[in-house]
């Protein structure tokens, strides 16, 4: 199945001067005078993973470096006495690096307009960023895309030789003061007078983005059995932004803390349909029959009978397809009872509802052949779809309980060390449900691809997303310190790349 985005029109403004012929002097404005109140922007340091470097479109260059938002605020800053602000910029605006000349990883997407509709493709071209080239910091901008919270603390996490063991990581590997020191070391070495920290997302959003495939490590605070898509105990968590934040704040600074957005505000998980299958009468009528879901369907209503399963789950299993649009696809659910002990066909089946996330990704999956030699073997259809394809309820809910204490963790913290304090979630929850007006009236959204609002990967805002979200770190800096800063204008920041 194809997933079809249409980019909006660009609209233009046009303003008609009219003149007279009899001059008018007008008054020179006054100037504006900027303050930095009770703050000291002098040195300024960004903490954080992936939204703090300025990734986006599913990559790290050079004018997403630009385009992060603790860019934006240290360009303020320098309205009040702000120093220079040293970014550990890539070696191109592809994206992609290498590691001993081997790609590591992808370049940036685009949106490609060769194809029948516009879609996200990766942009042609060799990444030219060595992970190997060491740079020479310090860096302000600390941001480390795929860092978890407990690895800001991490000892050897960059280096460049546990990037090939697949123990560190090849971002902060390229600009790391060592082989064995740390995020959080190599940021407080600097000697801010004031800090940014917006971490912890990729403790929850791994997890999701993997479709719930990972665990729940609630009751572990052992991160190293922890995987890649597990879900960071809530503890460890807290005692993490703590240490950081006591780090960061030990010669007095300054700083601004943001909370976490809540994945179902991305569009990552609000895009792909769970009903996306057309059929027709006789695919449909062949689906229902008995040598296709209609035994399934017999085989549950027997067990129900029986008492093995409720009839809840009797209904919610039954799978039906109708000819025309609109059939849902069918998917493995972990949480069903397993009933393959009395009838091994019975796996843990139904068809995706309303509740259930389909993941971006999977729009280039569904519909797809399983068996390339098996016309009839369509994913999504004939073949449920894999857990890593859908975030179900159970899976958000699992999610949901982690982010509010993750979140409480860091609004509490934000009390307790005198910061400044960033609503983040409520800030996209905002922009997905109303979106964002700008001063030329024009409205930025999370719609994918066309709002403006997020980049091409569905989880990371766009250039024009990110001057939304430093205004209102610049809002909430404005307000705990008595500072002036004027903020800066999204309109200056596109809200996609298009080449």
């Amino acid at each position: 199945m194809k997933k079809f985005y249409a980019l909006l029109p660009f609209l233009g403004l046009f303003l008609i001067a009219c003149e007279d012929d009899t001059p008018i002097d007008t008054p020179d404005p006054t100037p504006v005078e900027y303050t930095s109140g009770t703050a000291d922007f002098t040195k300024y340091v960004a903490v954080g993973s992936s939204l703090t470097a300025g990734y986006s479109d599913n990559a790290l260059f050079i004018a997403g470096q630009e385009a992060s938002f603790p860019n934006m605020l240290a360009q303020n800053f320098a309205l009040v006495g702000g120093g220079d602000f040293g970014i550990p910029f890539m070696a191109d605006n592809l994206g992609g690096m290498i590691l001993g000349g081997n790609k590591i990883t992808e370049n940036r997407l685009i949106l490609s307009f060769l194809g029948e509709s516009p879609a996200p493709v990766p942009v042609s071209g060799t990444g030219t960023t060595e992970v190997s080239s060491k740079l020479t910091g310090p860096f302000n901008n600390m941001g480390v895309p795929g860092t978890k919270s407990y690895e800001l603390l991490a000892p050897g996490y960059g280096s460049v030789t546990g990037v090939a063991m697949g123990t560190a990581n090849p971002y902060f590997a390229r600009f790391s003061s060592s082989e064995s020191t740390t995020i959080i070391a190599d940021a407080a070495s600097q000697g801010a007078t004031f800090f940014t920290l917006w971490a912890g997302s990729n403790d929850i959003l791994l997890y999701a983005v993997g479709g719930g495939t990972g665990v729940n490590q609630a009751g572990n605070l052992d991160a190293t059995t922890y995987a890649r898509e597990d879900i960071t105990d809530p503890t460890l968590f807290a005692g993490v932004i703590d240490g950081v934040l006591g780090t960061m704040t030990a010669n007095g600074a300054k700083g601004v803390i943001a909370n976490l957005p809540n994945v179902t505000d991305l569009p990552y998980f609000t895009t792909v349909p769970h009903n996306p299958i057309p059929l027709d009468e006789a695919t449909a009528a062949f689906l229902n029959s008995a040598e296709a879901y209609g035994a399934y369907n017999a085989g549950l209503a027997q067990l129900q009978g029986l008492g093995l399963i409720t009839e809840d789950e009797l209904a919610q299993r039954t799978i039906t397809f109708n000819a025309g649009e609109g059939n849902p696809v069918v998917i493995i659910d972990e949480d069903l009872t397993d009933l393959t002990g009395f009838n091994p066909a019975l796996i843990n089946m139904r068809q995706a509802t309303a509740d259930d996330l389909m993941v971006l990704t999977s729009s280039t999956f569904i519909g797809t052949l399983a068996d390339p030699n098996n016309p009839t073997s369509i994913n999504g259809v004939a073949v449920p779809l894999a857990d890593k394809w859908v975030l179900t309820p159970e899976e958000q809910d699992i999610v949901e309980t982690a982010l509010t204490s993750y979140n409480q963790t860091i609004a509490g913290l934000a009390a307790a060390y005198d910061l400044a304090f960033v609503d983040a979630n409520a800030l996209l929850s905002n922009l997905n449900a109303n979106g964002v007006q700008l001063g030329d009236g024009s409205v930025v959204t999370a719609k994918f691809a066309t709002g403006g609002g997020f980049s091409l990967d569905g989880v990371h805002p766009a250039p024009r997303g990110y001057a939304i979200v430093a205004n209102a770190f610049i809002e909430a800096i404005n307000t705990k310190y008595n500072s002036n800063l004027p903020g800066v204008n999204p309109l200056d920041y596109t809200g996609l790349y298009i080449d």
